[in-house]
């Protein structure tokens, strides 16, 4: 029998794979020379932290998790927040636009807080929304601050390289830009000491051996710096590769937006005397136009949004999944997640070694997958609700009790909770989008025939319901076309376009609630315009 890392060295889901290549990179001389495996994921707290920011998190934990498995090298995790850049537009999102145009430039932890409270800057706000919802989650991370590392004089000993190195730096840079952008670049960004702004000013001189630059601040007086201590910072670019080679990073993944980027920051790490990191670069993220998702605009769904809806399980199954293809991310995307996940789960418990090594919940719950039943799926509660107008948990599990005796809120507690947010779900994404239509001839006799059955079959189990279903659709003209005939029950009973399997809807609802339910719709009582 293979051990445990036999098993997860032949493992093909993608954080294995991943996980495999810093196995490899340890290997090369030096590969193992601070004596840890570093982690890093980067946060820009231009505003609000965004499903994004969280995936990032998620994803960079399971490819640490399946190196565990990997190997027994230690490793950290780096959440980097790059805190100290220039407010350079206003979010959308925040309480006053106009009460921050002051502020517009200055490093994010000296922007006022827009949104209250004992915080001392909009940065260090974002940072605590941020590390709030990580801490929630469970996440095992070191939380890291731009302006905090600057100024302590972390950066420093690469800073001073960096201006040594200068000339290199440009040599990288300067092919990427503009002719314009060319005159006036520098990878250096002093810090005003008269405004405190963050200045996109051409430098003046660079004196390597003093580690200072010299440039014209905003009033037009020469002004002189050094590089250390916070007084500068770098461009993002450049930035990107200096941090890698101050921290020895050994993984970091990144959006697809920043790759044509990777060779450049990996050049600058190496001029700095460093390694560049293994990447990984995933798809972005788009709302439901399409559109990609901007901490600025606010577009998309937050985290809090989520979590109002649907267990964190659920969202982590979702970063899980297809990483490399770009998804729409969406408040209809959340009961699909919702089942998906409570199928990975209930699979799990009975599945091979090798098996649960590529089953997402393996990967949400860092190897060790809660023991948990969720006996009933998201999409069934949510239809339950539409037929019942449940507004609160005793009415559902009412019908659930009644449907499967043995279930309770104390002895399924992940059902309870499902329950609550099926009926959140429905009153504010479902009930809002109903839309009922009126029956064809064809339909109205069908349905008219399986209201008539359902009164017959009394109590029933929901494959006999379904069944029955199948036979009346069979025998009135759905008998090539059995997809239609439930569709019109959802659109004709339940008022949308989809909805769970029949037989269990009508078992859990009630054979004579659910024909009651028939009749109501083709009466045209819920009928709209």
């Amino acid at each position: 029998m293979s051990s445990a890392r036999e098993i997860a060295a032949r493992a093909k889901a993608w954080p294995f794979e991943e996980a495999r290549k810093l196995v490899e990179r340890l290997k090369r001389p030096g590969g193992d020379r601070k004596g840890y495996v570093l982690f890093e994921t980067g946060y820009g707290p231009s505003g609000l932290p965004h499903i994004g920011t969280f995936g990032e998190v998620a994803r960079t934990s399971m490819v640490r998790r399946a190196f565990q498995e990997l190997s027994d090298f230690p490793t950290r995790m780096l959440v980097f927040s790059d805190d100290m850049d220039g407010m350079r537009k206003i979010p959308d999102n925040v309480p006053d636009k106009a009460a921050l145009e002051p502020y517009l430039h200055l490093p994010l932890t000296s922007v006022p807080n827009p949104f209250g409270g004992n915080f001392e800057s909009f940065g260090h706000h974002n940072n605590a929304m941020l590390r709030r919802f990580l801490d929630v989650f469970g996440f095992d991370y070191e939380f890291a601050s731009a302006t905090d590392y600057y100024k302590s004089g972390r950066f420093d000993a690469v800073l001073l390289r960096a201006a040594e190195r200068y000339d290199d730096i440009m040599k990288v840079m300067l092919p990427t830009l503009g002719a314009e952008r060319q005159a006036t670049y520098s990878p250096f960004l002093p810090i005003s000491p008269k405004s405190g702004r963050v200045l996109y000013v051409p430098m003046k001189h660079v004196d390597a051996k003093a580690g200072t630059v010299t440039f014209d601040d905003e009033d037009g007086a020469e002004t002189t710096l050094p590089v250390t201590g916070g007084a500068v910072k770098l461009q993002w670019k450049p930035d990107f590769g200096m941090r890698w080679a101050a921290l020895d990073v050994d993984f970091e993944m990144f959006g697809k937006d920043h790759q044509t980027n990777a060779v450049i920051y990996d050049r600058i790490c190496e001029i700095l005397g460093g390694t560049a990191p293994q990447h990984y670069v995933y798809e972005l993220f788009l709302d439901e136009v399409g559109q990609k998702i901007s901490k600025s605009k606010g577009n998309g769904i937050t985290i809090d949004e989520w979590l109002a809806y649907a267990a964190p399980e659920s969202l982590a199954l979702y970063m899980f999944q297809k990483p490399r293809t770009a998804k729409r991310l969406y408040f209809d995307t959340i009961p699909k997640a919702v089942d998906e996940y409570a199928a990975f789960l209930t699979a799990y418990q009975t599945q091979s070694a090798e098996e649960k090594l590529e089953n997402p919940a393996w990967h949400i719950h860092a190897g060790l997958p809660p023991q948990e039943a969720w006996p009933l799926s998201f999409a069934l509660l949510l239809n339950l609700s539409a037929a019942s107008n449940a507004e609160d948990p005793e009415t559902l599990w009412g019908f659930i009790k009644a449907y499967r005796p043995g279930l309770t809120p104390e002895d399924y507690p992940s059902l309870d909770r499902l329950v609550g947010y099926a009926i959140r779900y429905y009153a504010d994404f479902v009930r809002p989008a109903k839309t009922f239509r009126a029956p064809s001839d064809e339909e109205r006799k069908g349905l008219e025939l399986l209201a008539a059955a359902l009164d017959e079959a009394g109590v029933a189990d929901a494959d006999t319901l379904q069944n029955l279903s199948f036979e009346i659709g069979k025998a009135n003209g759905f008998a090539d076309k059995l997809r239609d005939w439930f569709k019109a029950f959802y659109e004709v009973v339940l008022g949308q376009t989809q909805g769970p399997r029949f037989g269990s809807f009508a078992a859990l609802f009630g054979p004579s609630r659910t024909a009651a339910l028939i009749r109501e719709a083709l009466t045209g009582a819920f009928l709209k315009g």
